[in-house]
């Protein structure tokens, strides 16, 4: 049976040890979706989240929809064809 094809959800921190726990097991992380990038510091840099520095670090594609609900975001999701979404 092959590997279930996963997509992660997530944006805070409390998500990495989930995403990391997932990777180093060797589930197939096809997409990972997370909140689109802030501006912080006093600068009001745009910054990632660690998320998604683990994912592109990783080789994983990154999407960052401002919402799941858009029909386009849902077709892309469905595109991947993900045997689960975390």
């Amino acid at each position: 049976m092959a590997a279930p094809r996963l997509i992660f959800a997530g944006t805070p921190d409390f998500a990495m040890p989930s995403l990391q726990i997932l990777l180093e097991a060797g589930y197939s992380v096809v997409a990972v979706y997370t909140q689109p990038d802030r501006p912080a510091g006093r600068g009001r840099q745009l910054r990632a989240s660690r998320i998604k520095t683990c994912a592109e670090a990783a080789g994983i594609p990154v999407y960052q929809p401002t919402t799941l609900r858009e029909p386009a975001v849902q077709a892309e999701l469905a595109a991947l064809q993900p045997d689960l979404l975390i």
